[in-house]
């Protein structure tokens, strides 16, 4: 598996990762978050021209899973704003592979620590963040950028169900080139 810049020819195929990723979300009953847009072609271009979208792709060539991610304007953290990966693509580490990619690249730039919103109780979001080494964030930890983030969150119906945000100090990683996941990545510049 090979982790990359994404291109602009990649950004089509970008949403439809995430409306594939989104599915599960309907046997939870959480068919409003599977059937939202995923971001659109420009969004996800801006953040492939600042550097801060990546890609894993198959032996083809073709993407099955990204991230993107902004900086904190008040913190020097990298705020991951989404990570998709494909139902054919899950279940190999492939997610995993990318928030260490970008843990990397955050490192490699001094920055502190990665955010991250997500629903509290869907086993595939907060449980498995806690799990790559995020801890939950009290309210009265959050910065401005990050309440604003989640009050954006809130204008778009997110908090229908229990949502939080969650934060990984890069310090603390003992091993930054560690990789659990079942995916060796080949990373490109």
């Amino acid at each position: 598996m090979l982790i990359r810049p994404a291109t602009a020819a990649d950004l089509p195929a970008l949403q439809d990762i995430e409306r594939a990723a989104g599915e599960p979300f309907r046997a939870l009953g959480m068919a409003a978050i599977a059937d939202d847009e995923p971001f659109t072609v420009e969004e996800l271009d801006r953040f492939r021209r600042a550097g801060l979208a990546w890609t894993a792709v198959d032996d083809d060539g073709a993407p099955v899973a990204y991230v993107i991610a902004d900086p904190l304007p008040d913190a020097p953290a990298l705020h991951i704003e989404q990570v998709s990966v494909h139902p054919r693509a899950a279940r190999r580490g492939v997610g995993r592979a990318l928030i260490e990619h970008v843990a990397r690249r955050a490192r490699a730039r001094d920055v502190a620590a990665l955010t991250l919103t997500t629903f509290a109780d869907v086993p595939w979001n907060a449980p498995y963040y806690a799990r790559l080494g995020f801890r939950p964030l009290a309210d009265a930890d959050l910065t401005p950028a990050l309440r604003g983030i989640r009050a954006h969150e809130a204008e778009l119906g997110l908090d229908r169900w229990p949502r939080l945000c969650m934060r990984r100090d890069l310090a603390e990683d003992k091993d930054e080139d560690k990789d659990e996941g079942s995916v060796t990545p080949r990373t490109a510049p």
